[in-house]
Order: C-alpha cells, then sequence, then structure tokens
C-alpha cells in the first residue's frame, strides 16, 4: 500500500475482481496468527521448566490477568477514592485540585489508548501485561511518597465547640492573600503517580482482554472476559474495605503522647498511604508470570482458524485483507466508518457516564437522604455496588456463552437488560426521603432569627465559626449546626458521648425524676432519620445496577465481533478513549454539578472561602439523578436499537 492513501469503499466503483474475491473469501477468521510461529512453552527462552507448562493455558493467563486487574481497581477505584478526603486536609489542597488528580489517570489513559492498542497488537502481549505490572506498582510506590518526605503530621489545638463568653475565644487564624501552601507542591507528585498508573492500566483493558478472545473458542469467550472483568470489580471493593480500616490507624502510625486523639477527633488522619504500599509490593511481582507467557498460547491458531468472521459488512473487511489495512497508524479512521461499532461505542459510553457518577457520588447520597454517617454509607455503597455490578457481568458472560449468541443476539439482550435497568430506575420516584429539620436551614430558632441564617438572637453573643461543622441533635428534634450555633455553654460526656447543658436556641426539656441521662438538652451528632425507605432503595438499586452491567460484558464482546480482526484491539482502545473523555471523566462532574445545585448550606470558613456543602435539599437531588440517569439510559437504548437496524453480517 505505498504510496497510497485509504480508499474510502463508499465512493470507490465496484470491481468485479472485488466481487469474485469476496464470494471466494472463506468465512473463517484471518486472525494473523502464524501457524508455526509465537506458539510455544511457558518460560525464558531455552528456561522453560516442565511444572510452568501447568499455566501455559487460557485458565493460567486468566488467573494472572484477574489477579493484575484485582490490583489496579484496588489502587484506582478503590484506595484512592478513600483517600481524597485524608489528602486534602493533609496537603491543604481544595477539591477543584484533588478533582485534577482523580482526573490524571484518565487523561493518561485517553492519550496512550490508542497507540498502545495498536502497537501492542502486532506484539507480544503477555510481555506488555508485564510492563503495565511494573508501571502499576511504580504509580502506586510513588503516590505514597509524599508520606515519606513531608515530615510528621503537626496539628493545632482541640477546637472549642461551646458558646464562649465575649472576648474569650482565641482567633488564631491568618487569612493569606495567595492561599498557598508548600504542602500543595505535592501535587504534582500524586498527578505524577496517577499519570503512571493511567499507562499501566492502558495495556491491562486493550491488550489482555484480544489476548483472551485469541485464546479461547468464541462461545466461551464472553465467560472468559465476564470473569476478568468482575475480578476487576472486586479491585475496588478490596480497596474500600483496606482503606477504610487504615483510615483508623493514625497518619504517622503512633499517637503524639502530649495529645489524646481518635478518629472522632476532627483533627485526626488516617494512615492513607498504607495501602499504596501494598500494592506496589505486591504487584511487582506479577512481572515474573507475564514475561514467561508465549507470544500466542499452545492451540491459538487452531482456535482462531475455526472461528467465523462476523464483522459488519462496510467493506472494511475486503480492504484489510486485499490492501493490507491496519499495518498503519494512519489505516485507524477506518474503524470510525463501522456505524455499529461506534454505535456500541456511544451506547457503552453513556452507561460509564451513570456508573461512574453513582460509584462515585453513591455514599453522599446515602449519607444525605437516609440520614447514616459516612462511614457507613461508603461501606453499604461498596456493599451494593461491587456485588451487584460483578454479579451482572458474570451472568451475561455465562448467558451469552451458554446461548452462544451471535452479535444480533448479543445486541438484541443490550436492548433487553437496559430496558429493565429504565423501568428499576424509578425508584428515586417512590424510594426517597424529605428534609430534616435544621435550625436556621429548613427552620428558624424556635420562631426567632430568619431561615437560610444560622445566627439568631439565642446565639448571638456566643461568637460562633461556620467553619466548625459539628452538628448536634436537640431535644426538640431538631438538628444544629454546632453545640455553639445551638447556644449550648457546657457539656459533660457520659458513656463516650457528648451531651450538652444549658442550650439558649433549645426549648428546656422536661425533667424526669430518676432519669439523670435525660437532663442533656443536645447530643453530639445528626439526629436519626425519621425515613425507613432505606432497604427499599438499595433493593431496587440492586438490581439496577445488576441489569445495567449485565451489558457490559457483551458490549465488549460485541465490539470484538464487528470489526475486521486485525482492528479489534484498536476497536477497544477507540472505546475506552470515549469511555473516559465522555463518560468516566464528565460522569462525576456532571453528578457533582447536580448533586451541588441541591445544596442548602454551604461550608464558609473565616476567610469567607466556599468550601463543601453540609445540607442538601433532598427532594431535588433525587429527581435531579433519576433525571440524568434515566436521560442517559434512553441514549444507550436509542442506540443500541440502531445496531439492529444497521447491523449486517459477512
Amino acid at each position: 500500500m505505498e504510496g497510497r492513501g485509504i480508499g474510502n469503499p463508499v465512493f470507490e466503483p465496484p470491481s468485479p475482481d472485488a466481487g469474485r474475491q469476496r464470494e471466494a473469501t472463506s468465512p473463517k477468521v484471518d486472525s494473523g496468527i502464524p501457524t508455526q510461529s509465537g506458539e510455544g512453552p511457558c518460560g525464558w527462552g531455552c528456561f522453560a521448566p516442565r511444572a510452568l507448562q501447568v499455566c501455559n493455558n487460557a485458565e493460567g493467563f486468566l488467573a494472572m490477568y484477574s489477579l493484575l486487574a484485582i490490583f489496579q481497581g484496588m489502587v484506582v477505584n478503590g484506595l484512592i477514592n478513600i483517600s481524597i478526603s485524608t489528602i486534602e486536609k493533609r496537603y491543604e489542597l481544595n477539591s477543584s485540585l484533588t478533582g485534577l488528580i482523580s482526573a490524571s489517570y484518565d487523561i493518561s489513559f485517553c492519550i496512550l489508548a490508542l497507540f498502545v492498542s495498536f502497537f501492542g497488537e502486532r506484539g507480544h502481549k503477555p510481555r506488555w501485561l508485564a510492563f503495565s505490572a511494573f508501571m502499576l506498582g511504580l504509580g502506586s510506590l510513588i503516590f505514597s511518597l509524599p508520606h515519606f518526605s513531608s515530615g510528621k503530621y503537626h496539628f493545632g489545638t482541640k477546637l472549642e465547640d461551646t458558646c464562649q463568653i465575649p472576648g474569650t475565644r482565641s482567633v488564631n487564624f491568618t487569612c493569606s492573600a495567595s492561599g498557598v501552601s508548600s504542602l500543595s507542591n505535592y501535587l504534582y507528585v500524586f498527578i505524577l503517580g496517577q499519570l503512571m498508573l493511567g499507562v499501566g492500566g492502558t495495556p491491562l483493558y486493550t491488550l489482555g482482554t484480544t489476548f483472551i478472545d485469541d485464546s479461547v473458542a468464541k462461545h466461551k469467550s464472553s465467560l472468559y472476559i465476564g470473569i476478568g472483568y468482575a475480578m476487576s470489580l472486586l479491585g475496588p471493593a478490596v480497596g474500600y474495605v483496606l482503606g477504610g480500616q487504615l483510615l483508623n490507624i493514625y497518619i504517622d502510625i503512633e499517637i503524639p503522647e502530649s495529645t489524646k486523639m481518635d478518629p472522632d477527633d476532627p483533627r485526626w488522619l488516617g494512615a492513607w498511604w498504607i495501602g499504596f504500599l501494598v500494592c506496589f509490593v505486591a504487584t511487582w511481582p506479577l512481572i515474573i508470570p507475564f514475561s514467561c507467557f508465549p507470544k500466542y498460547l499452545p492451540g491459538t491458531a487452531k482456535i482462531q482458524s475455526e472461528k467465523i468472521s462476523e464483522t459488519h459488512d462496510d467493506g472494511s473487511e475486503l480492504l484489510v485483507e486485499t490492501q493490507n489495512i491496519g499495518k498503519s497508524f494512519k489505516d485507524f479512521p477506518m474503524a470510525l466508518l463501522n456505524p455499529v461499532l461506534m454505535s456500541l461505542i456511544v451506547a457503552s459510553t453513556s452507561e460509564a457516564l451513570v456508573a461512574t457518577g453513582f460509584a462515585t457520588f453513591l455514599p453522599k447520597l446515602i449519607e444525605n437522604q437516609f440520614g447514616k454517617t459516612s462511614s457507613f454509607s461508603a461501606t453499604l455503597a461498596g456493599l451494593v455496588l461491587i456485588p451487584a455490578a460483578a454479579l451482572g457481568q458474570v451472568v451475561s458472560g455465562i448467558l451469552v456463552s451458554k446461548c452462544k449468541m451471535d452479535c444480533k443476539s448479543i445486541i438484541k439482550f443490550m436492548i433487553g437488560t437496559c430496558s429493565v435497568a429504565l423501568l428499576l430506575n424509578t425508584v428515586f420516584l417512590f424510594a426517597k426521603c424529605g428534609n430534616e429539620p435544621f435550625a436556621g436551614v429548613s427552620e428558624t430558632y424556635n420562631g426567632t432569627g430568619m431561615l437560610h441564617n444560622l445566627t439568631a438572637p439565642c446565639n448571638a453573643n456566643c461568637g460562633c465559626s461556620r467553619s466548625i461543622y459539628y452538628p448536634v441533635c436537640g431535644r426538640d428534634e431538631v438538628q444544629y449546626f454546632s453545640p455553639c450555633f445551638a447556644g449550648c455553654a457546657s457539656l459533660v460526656i457520659n458513656k463516650m458521648k457528648k451531651m450538652y447543658h444549658n442550650c439558649s436556641c433549645i426549648g428546656k426539656p422536661e425533667r424526669q425524676a430518676g432519669l439523670e441521662d435525660l437532663f442533656y438538652e443536645a447530643v453530639s451528632g445528626k439526629c436519626p432519620t425519621q425515613c425507613k425507605l432505606l432497604p427499599l432503595f438499595l433493593t431496587f438499586f440492586f438490581f439496577t445496577v445488576v441489569f445495567t452491567f449485565m451489558a457490559v460484558t457483551p458490549t465488549t464482546v460485541a465490539i470484538l465481533r464487528c470489526v475486521p480482526d486485525k482492528q479489534r484491539s484498536f476497536a477497544l482502545g477507540v472505546q475506552l478513549v470515549f469511555l473516559r473523555l465522555l463518560g468516566t471523566i464528565p460522569g462525576p462532574i456532571l453528578f457533582g454539578v447536580a448533586i451541588d445545585s441541591s445544596c442548602t448550606l454551604w461550608d464558609i470558613n473565616d476567610c469567607n472561602t466556599k468550601g463543601a456543602c453540609w445540607v442538601y435539599d433532598n427532594e431535588r437531588m433525587a429527581y435531579l439523578l433519576m433525571g440524568i440517569s434515566k436521560w442517559l439510559l434512553h441514549i444507550k437504548y436509542m442506540y443500541s436499537v440502531i445496531d439492529i437496524l444497521t447491523w449486517t453480517a459477512t
């Protein structure tokens, strides 16, 4: 094809030779895998111990692939997500900067996916995955380095949370003009670590998937890929559990003797960095098994020769065979001419946008809608999202494999699962909670003060700071921003629980003889919610996630079937780029904007800088999230229907 551009089959006149060549073309897949080259024993050159040959098959490779996918998901989608809040406080970063840290992985992935998928398709895929293990380990190590170079964590005095006599509250804050701290320079180290993790994750989900598809029979491909993807979802679950436990360990391991602190103290920071070191130590040993696999597993050529091509009949299959297309990077745009491929990509992108949005903000949704603690909400979200997503992928993989679905049947299956997910998405209409009473936000202070103003006559002389959010529940079943804003002047600690007295903003309780522990006027923590719909919400949401993720594995299999064999890795690369650019990068941003728009009380510090949101309008949040997810699922449904209408098999 020297000196020639890529001919567009739409504008080329039909050739009788081309017609005869098409008739003579075998329906078998020409994989480009030489029968005698590439297949070999498991080992390193001449050193190929017989014991290693037990693993020289698709099952052995899948086991190593699954381990690497677990550690990748554990770091990228587990440990980093749960550590972001601690990193913000320790290194004095705002949320926009930590958002840049989170996005760095997908940015790196987008830049490299096409190059890796193209050059890796013709290379030694297992060795590319050895490189993937090296970079994932290196990225984990780099991400933990700021802890060792930033010195010991220093903290200030314990915050006063009660109403103080005028003139006795000390003010020790200084508002900097630049607002920049030397600790914030570690931002670039975190970004570098994420970029390295992105480099490592790219071969895993492009070349690893196509290597599995190469090595197994067509009807088993969806099962093997589904198992691999399910293992990648197990990683975040492990990351959330491990990270949650590590945050209960003090950041420098030993708590200073000069003070007594526990995880409830506002100054407490957990040992976020340990999990990254664990992943570094666990990932690098996987370099060894991946480097010993041959370029092709034994029997790959025979398996490929028996596969029937289901490439969409847009002329690209003929061009690939007759003009040697797929050997040069400039030939990549041909894949974009495949309407079935692009419709599948758009459908999966809209699905990814919904999935990443809820994966990021489901803990916040549970915490605010149902009045649960942040740690409990995060644990509950992990227990719902991870098993449901894994179950959906495994079940769909088994169904596609057992029913031996062709590409058209797979797309019909996707339409069915999307329809069920759309129906279940209506859970937000009947499993939502109203707004709990909050003084100064949703109601006044016993008839005094104004709405949306925390300061009232009963606490005007307390010198309260809005930068100290420490909610308390009054005996009147109204929540207050802090003991200070409730006008509480004193406290006692009873059974490790703070109880506040002399609260000027709370009506006096009726004393009952013999019930001394009921004399308090406010107790630390949010008021117990009156909404009992959490079990119903979780049940419906669980099955919504199951049916949503039942389309993930079939989509991957359909993409592998609807393009010429030599373009499979590139097709997956294009899909992953679109998933990042239009799905996983904007997904959390879109959901975050929707959630922020339902905020009714923002954190304003002593320098009048707006931070996080403390109180949300629950009904507005529920309707916005349901509207966004329904809109995106309708897009997925529409493009899946377009796939059926435009599909023709060779």
